[in-house]
């Protein structure tokens, strides 16, 4: 194990913040939490951590990164809702980029020798012109969600120029896992399960061919792991490079979970794309990262923890 830091996690009562808190524990680091509550559930936060219900855009943070003398940020805050940001644009791009940018300077005035963004492959590309699509892919957002991500990815890269922040961006595809929320609007995976296990209808939106990136949450934090010690400027995608549709994705459910009601269909949703197939090559070849859950055990998975947490 490498020496033992002091890490801030930005939203770590959510599913991917917490999942990283709890690998970060095991390693024996002190972690700290902050995060508001908005979607982030307290019952996520693990024992061990010490947490503040806390608005990214607080000025009360930096105080934090003083007490705890951070070394290191992983930033998962955010409002993260695409359909959300359609409605509430300026609340998402106070959240995301003002509140992120207050990060930043938390960041710069403590010394803090890196920071990973999460951002997303599947909102900053948009509708891509090729797929899988790869980092060189332009930023071409088609909703305020993605287009908050976007800039606080140029806001990382002129803190690097200006400041020498190390940082790590990775473009996340469909993460689904133990951990997130069943209830909201966002989460596909889990919304699903949930509505099976319970013998709800299940709707699709739209015709079901959308495709997508699933990645299981495990290979996502080992991913946000390694970067503490190898950040510097790299911008990756962190996906499997295969593509499932919603049709596929929702029979596979269907067959684990034993649901046996006919699937209906609604309209599509504003905003969505078609297809979000990210390749990873990148980090790959740099750091040896590469999925490793297959789609059916991740799915096994999720169900069974889901069951569980009922």
């Amino acid at each position: 194990m490498e020496r033992k830091i002091n890490i801030l996690i930005t939203g770590g009562a959510g599913f991917i913040g917490s999942n990283i808190a709890r690998a970060l524990l095991k390693l024996g680091h002190e972690v700290v939490i902050v995060d508001d509550l908005y979607s982030g559930r307290l019952s996520n936060v693990p024992d061990g951590v010490k947490f503040f219900k806390m608005d990214i855009r607080d000025k009360n943070l930096e105080q934090i990164f003083k007490e705890f003398k951070i070394d290191y940020v992983s930033h998962q805050a955010a409002r993260g809702d695409v359909r959300g940001s359609i409605d509430r644009p300026e609340e998402y791009a106070d959240v995301n980029i003002r509140g992120g940018i207050n990060v930043l300077e938390c960041c710069r005035l403590n010394k803090v020798k890196g920071i990973a963004f999460a951002s997303s492959g599947g909102c900053v590309y948009g509708e891509p012109l090729f797929t899988p699509t790869d980092e060189s892919h332009p930023m071409q957002p088609r909703d305020p969600y993605g287009a908050t991500k976007a800039c606080f990815e140029i806001y990382l890269k002129t803190y690097r120029q200006l400041y020498g922040l190390n940082f790590t961006i990775f473009r996340y595809p469909n993460v689904y896992g133990p951990y997130q929320n069943p209830f909201g609007d966002a989460g596909v995976i889990s919304i699903l399960t949930k509505a099976m296990l319970e013998n709800r209808e299940v709707v699709i939106n739209g015709a079901g061919d959308q495709i997508r990136d699933f990645v299981f949450i495990d290979d996502i934090v080992r991913a946000n792991i390694m970067a503490i010690s190898l950040s510097k400027d790299h911008v990756f995608n962190v996906g499997t490079g295969f593509g499932t549709d919603i049709n596929c994705l929702v029979a596979t459910l269907a067959e684990i979970t034993g649901y046996k009601k006919a699937i209906k269909h609604g309209p599509a949703k504003i905003g969505e794309v078609s297809k979000s197939l990210l390749d990873s090559q990148l980090i790959n070849s740099a750091w040896g990262w590469h999925s490793e859950v297959s789609l059916k055990d991740g799915l096994i998975a999720t169900v069974e923890f889901i069951k569980s947490d009922e």
